[in-house]
């Protein structure tokens, strides 16, 4: 579970980084980047919810 969390923080901060891009250099490239990565936290958010669960039983 430690991993999957520290997965999560890195993409969480790839997320962020490319999100700023796009709002304050009007980078569409970063926009794409900043989407993928959402889907991508997304998945691995349900992933930790699933293990998160099993693990409080």
């Amino acid at each position: 579970m430690k991993a999957l969390v520290e997965k999560l923080n890195a993409q969480i901060a790839e997320f962020q980084k490319n999100a700023e891009a796009q709002l304050v250099k009007g980078n569409k490239a970063a926009g794409a980047r900043a989407r993928k990565a959402a889907l991508a936290i997304m998945k691995d958010l349900k992933e930790f919810r699933k293990v998160s669960v099993e693990a409080a039983k």
